[in-house]
C-alpha cells in the first residue's frame, strides 16, 4: 500500500509577513524560540525597538545565561545598509553576538559574516528565512543557517592574527635595526616582515643576510646560483672552506659551516642569540651585535670573494 506523500511549495514571505518591523518582527519577539533549534542557542526572551543611540534595534534576545545578541531582520536580499546596522547595534551593546535574518544572503555578505566570525571575539550568524507550505496547511517559518561561529573559525582567525602580527613585529625590528649608522652595507634596503633581510655581495647568487626567529638571530653569507648550479654553489662554499682559518679567526663568534646536504644553496651562518620576540628594551642590545657580526662576516669574506673562481 502506498502512502500519499505532501509536496512542499514555498509562500512569498509577504504574503504571510506584510510588513517586516509590525509583522515579521513582532511574530519573531513572540516566537524566538523558533532560532534556537536553528542556531543552537537557548534564547528565552526578545525586546523589540532597544535604542542605540538615535536608532532603535529590530530585537534584542536574551540567553539561558544571561547573555544578549542583537537581531537585525530583512525580508529582501542582503544589502551593505543593513550590514551596518547589524555592526553599528552589536557595537553599541556589545553583547555575545549579532544575528542578521535575511529572506536573500549575497555571497559577498556570506563572506563578510564569515570574516567577522573569523576576525572578532563575538558571534555572527546569517540566517536565511523562507515560509513555506505542506499542501494547503498554514505557512510556516524555514530558518536555515548560512553563516554561524565555530572553534576551527576562531582559530583560523586568531592564527591570521598571530601572522599579522609577526609580520609586523619583524618589519618594526627591521626598521630599527637599519636605524645604525654601522649597518651601512643594508642601508640601501626597505624593510619588510620577512625572516631575512639581504643585500648582494658583488657576486651573483651570493647574498650578504641577517636572520631573525622569535628567539635567534644571525648573519649569513647565502650561496645559491641558480636551479641548474648545484656543483658551482658546492665549489664555490668549498672555496671560501678552505680559507676557513683565516674566517673563523676574524669573526668573535662561532661560524656554522654548513654545506646543506640535500639542497642547493650553501651558507656559512654565524648564529646569534636574541630574537624579535625579545623584549624590546632587549633590541637595541641585539642589533648591535647582529650589526657587529655582519660587518665581521663581510671583513672575512672579502678576500675570498674578490678572488673566486665561477662556473664549472
Amino acid at each position: 500500500m502506498t502512502h500519499p506523500i505532501s509536496k512542499i511549495r514555498r509562500v512569498h514571505l509577504r504574503e504571510v509577513w506584510k510588513h517586516e518591523a509590525y509583522n515579521f518582527t513582532q511574530w519573531l519577539e513572540e516566537n524566538i524560540d523558533v532560532l534556537n533549534g536553528t542556531l543552537d542557542l537557548e534564547l528565552i526572551s526578545a525586546e523589540r525597538e532597544q535604542a542605540a543611540g538615535p536608532f532603535s534595534i529590530d530585537l534584542v534576545a536574551e540567553s539561558s545565561d544571561g547573555e544578549s545578541y542583537v537581531i537585525e531582520n530583512q525580508l529582501e536580499k542582503s544589502n551593505h545598509d543593513h550590514l551596518g546596522k547589524l555592526l553599528t547595534y552589536y557595537a553599541s551593546r556589545q553583547g555575545r553576538g549579532a544575528i542578521w535574518i535575511v529572506a536573500e544572503p549575497r555571497p559577498e555578505h556570506v563572506t563578510a559574516m564569515a570574516w567577522l566570525n573569523e576576525a572578532s571575539g563575538a558571534d555572527f550568524y546569517l540566517v536565511k528565512v523562507e515560509a513555506i507550505r505542506i499542501d494547503e496547511s498554514p505557512a510556516a517559518p524555514l530558518l536555515t543557517l548560512i553563516v554561524g561561529p565555530s572553534e576551527e573559525a576562531k582559530q583560523a582567525g586568531q592564527s591570521k592574527k598571530d601572522f599579522a602580527e609577526r609580520h609586523d613585529t619583524r618589519k618594526h625590528f627591521w626598521t630599527e635595526l637599519l636605524k645604525h649608522p654601522e649597518a651601512k652595507l643594508h642601508a640601501h634596503i626597505t624593510p619588510g616582515p620577512n625572516t631575512w633581510l639581504g643585500t648582494a655581495s658583488g657576486v651573483p647568487g651570493l647574498s650578504l643576510n641577517y636572520v631573525i626567529t622569535k628567539t635567534d638571530s644571525g648573519v649569513e653569507l647565502y650561496i645559491d646560483r641558480g636551479k641548474e648550479s648545484d656543483d658551482e654553489n658546492t665549489s664555490i662554499y668549498n672555496q671560501f672552506l678552505s680559507s676557513r682559518h683565516e674566517i673563523d679567526s676574524t669573526i668573535s663568534h662561532p661560524v656554522s659551516w654548513q654545506q646543506l646536504d640535500g639542497r642547493r644553496a650553501c651558507r656559512i651562518r654565524v648564529p646569534l642569540p636574541g630574537g624579535y620576540a625579545s623584549p624590546q628594551d632587549q633590541w637595541p642590545e641585539i642589533h648591535k651585535r647582529m650589526i657587529h657580526a655582519m660587518n665581521e662576516l663581510d671583513t672575512a669574506l672579502r678576500p675570498v670573494l674578490r678572488q673566486l673562481k665561477l662556473g664549472l
